[in-house]
């Protein structure tokens, strides 16, 4: 694998480390809102990421990027909690929040601000190496 396409894996990589940190965000904005129906409520959402492998398959020492292949929301059960002096409670008295766990979003962003410097100091320590390469011809 050449040193060019460690930039074309960092560079996948941390657009794809980007999306998280999107989704992330939107996830803890989210967190507390408040909805009179399930249907309505926001579910947490993650991105989900794939390997691009197929257009690599044969191909010995290439590089393989990384893409997002999709954003999901969460299958885990919404909370109903019971405020019927709440503006927003249906006809029982409940209102619905987020299947948002606020600990989680901040454990997953720590990680893709982690993973996004740690592909930024290796798109560096590349473009160090090619330097040097280059003036090692003079």
């Amino acid at each position: 694998m050449s040193l060019f396409n460690v930039f074309n894996v960092t560079g996948s990589a941390m657009s794809a480390e980007s999306v998280r940190l999107n989704t992330t965000s939107s996830n803890l904005a989210n967190a507390n809102s408040v909805s009179s129906s399930a249907a309505e409520t926001y579910k947490a959402r993650h991105p989900v990421f794939a390997a691009e492998l197929n257009r690599f398959n044969g191909q010995q020492g290439a590089s393989v990027p990384v893409s997002v292949a999709g954003i999901v929301e969460s299958q885990k059960p919404l909370r109903a909690e019971y405020n019927p002096d709440h503006p927003m409670a249906n006809a029982e008295g409940y209102i619905f929040k987020p299947n948002v766990n606020v600990m989680e979003e901040m454990a997953n962003m720590i990680s893709a601000s982690r993973s996004y410097q740690t592909n930024v100091e290796v798109a560096e320590a590349s473009k160090q190496m090619l330097m040097r390469t280059l003036q090692m011809g003079k």
